[in-house]
């Protein structure tokens, strides 16, 4: 991942809604949410939605797929773990060894790249 793609990603999840809508599709996995839903559960107007998943979208954090006639969004964890994993790569590097501070950051550079990214979530929101 190079920087701008970094920086459109952070850009997109740097409001309230869009990060709340994004969280909800991650805790939601691969299955996704209607638009409807997402509405619902986060209490957004649907119009003011479609704006957050268009933004959410061009920042390639998550997908939209066709079933009949719904529209489901999932996020996409590609997108996720590339962004976590651009943000940890130099983890401690310049000091050679991390401490028990960032321990957990170089746990999860390790869980990311076996693919784990529902583990890594679920550890950050108990921490």
């Amino acid at each position: 991942m190079n920087s701008n793609v970094a920086i459109t990603a952070l850009a997109a999840l740097a409001q309230e809604t869009r990060l709340a809508t994004f969280r909800l599709l991650v805790d939601h996995g691969p299955a996704g949410l209607t638009p409807g839903r997402i509405a619902d559960e986060l209490g957004v107007p649907a119009a003011t939605l479609s704006f957050h998943l268009k933004e959410l979208a061009r920042a390639g954090l998550i997908r939209a797929r066709q079933e009949s006639r719904f529209i489901h969004y999932s996020a996409n964890f590609d997108a996720m773990n590339g962004l976590i994993a651009y943000l940890t790569e130099n983890c401690c590097r310049a000091s050679g060894s991390c401490g028990p501070s960032c321990g957990s950051e170089s746990n999860a550079k390790s869980t990311l790249r076996r693919g784990a990214a529902h583990s890594v979530l679920n550890r950050r929101r108990a921490a």
